[in-house]
Formats: structure tokens, C-alpha cells, sequence
């Protein structure tokens, strides 16, 4: 029985800090990789004949992808996991790596947006990470989507400074396109109209979700005013 015990928390401990470990790594990389793409789109570096930035995408999902199998490793329900994180695997896979490989011919819209998956990936698991500072269901819930709506908001930004500075006259720095991302993802808009396949396909995506998110810190609001009522009722009782 004590041997059971034992095997039984060393193996929880090791579970513990292997999880710890990837999480971490994989938010590193996901900065890296947020970082990398920034400076190529500021610089307006084609990635595809960048061999550095091509190998290091490759590397980044190849550890998303084994940081997936590891929590299915460890998963007590691996089909429960299997199915509540298919999204995280498909996500993972080095889809630019093998587009490029096998000589696919797409669209330069198509690429760009395909230089995002990884991205996408990172930006769940950061927000899960972030989410993890919260003992508050509501309020992790909250980090969480609001990781999420920042990291969107910003990577639509690139997408946008990318493909339509120099093509669109009211585009003349990212600093317009952050803006027009803001204005767009809180619903409001502005007088900036994209030009692009890309740029309209990013003006659809961003009000959606903020149509999504932005009900959600009402959820929010109401949680912390109840429980800051409930609070004050029992400091108010225990007075007494």
C-alpha cells in the first residue's frame, strides 16, 4: 500500500512539473514567435524566403505538438482530452513548413494568414496560463477572454499593416492600423476602409469578436458587484 502511495505521488509530482515546464516553454516560444513576426511585418520581410524564421516556426510547432501529446500522456479521461484539445493539435501542425515543402502554390493572402495558425495556438495557451492566476472561475474566465481579444485585436493590427500600407492611402503607419483594429474590434469603426482580400476579411473578424468577448465583462461586473455585496453583508453580520 505505501509503495502504491508512493509510485502514486512521484508520479504526481513528476506530472506537476513536466506541465509546469511545457507551459512555460510553450509561452516563450509563443512570445518569440509574436516578436519575430513583428519585426518581419515592421521591416517587411518576406518570411517565406527567410530561412531562420521558417525553421524556427517549424521547431515551435513541433513542441506545441508534444506538448500536446504530454497532457494526453497524463490525462486521466485521454479521450475527454483528446476531444477538448483537438483544436490545441490542429493548431500545432507546421502547415507553412509544409505548404512550403511540398511546393503548394496559394495566394499570398492565403500564406499570410496561414503564418497566424501557430500564433492562434499561443495566444490559447497563454490566456489558459494567464487564467491560472485567478482561484475565480468568473474572473479567470475573464483574463482569459481578455488575453484572447487583446492578442486578436494585435495580430489583426499586423495583418493589416502588412497588406494594406502602401496600397491604402489612409493606412500611412501600424500605429493607423492598431487604431482601426481598436475601433473595430469594440464595434464602433472608423473612416478607414480596407482595400485588400485580406484587409476585409480581418474588418469581418475583428467586430465579431468583439461581439463575442465585450458581453462578457458585463458577466464580469455583475460577478464582482454581487460578491462584493455578499462581502460586505457578512462583515456587516459578523459586526453585529
Amino acid at each position: 500500500m505505501a509503495a502504491t502511495k508512493n509510485t502514486t505521488d512521484y508520479r504526481s509530482r513528476s506530472e506537476h512539473y513536466i506541465n509546469g515546464f511545457m507551459n512555460l516553454l510553450v509561452l516563450i516560444l509563443s512570445m518569440l514567435l509574436i516578436v519575430w513576426i513583428s519585426i518581419d511585418t515592421f521591416k517587411r520581410i518576406n518570411f517565406l524566403e527567410n530561412h531562420a524564421y521558417m525553421t524556427f516556426q517549424f521547431w515551435v510547432c513541433v513542441v506545441f505538438v508534444i506538448d500536446f501529446f504530454i497532457g494526453l500522456y497524463y490525462a486521466e479521461n485521454k479521450w475527454r482530452y483528446f476531444w477538448h484539445r483537438f483544436l490545441f493539435l490542429l493548431l500545432s501542425i507546421p502547415y507553412l513548413n509544409i505548404i512550403n515543402q511540398m511546393d503548394i502554390h496559394l495566394s499570398h493572402d492565403a500564406l499570410y494568414f496561414v503564418r497566424f495558425i501557430p500564433l492562434a495556438r499561443g495566444a490559447l495557451a497563454l490566456a489558459i496560463v494567464i487564467s491560472y492566476l485567478s482561484n475565480n472561475a468568473i474572473t479567470s474566465l475573464f483574463i482569459s477572454y481578455l488575453s484572447i481579444m487583446i492578442l486578436v485585436a494585435y495580430f489583426c493590427s499586423l495583418i493589416f499593416y502588412e497588406r494594406e500600407a502602401g496600397v491604402n492611402p489612409d493606412v500611412n503607419s501600424y500605429w493607423t492600423a492598431l487604431w482601426w483594429s481598436a475601433m473595430n474590434m469594440s464595434t464602433v469603426g472608423c473612416y478607414i476602409n480596407p482595400v485588400t482580400v485580406s484587409g476585409k476579411i480581418v474588418a469581418v473578424i475583428l467586430p465579431v469578436s468583439g461581439m463575442i468577448i465585450f458581453p462578457l465583462f458585463t458577466v464580469y461586473l455583475t460577478d464582482y458587484v454581487t460578491r462584493a455585496v455578499k462581502k460586505a453583508r457578512k462583515e456587516d453580520q459578523e459586526s453585529e
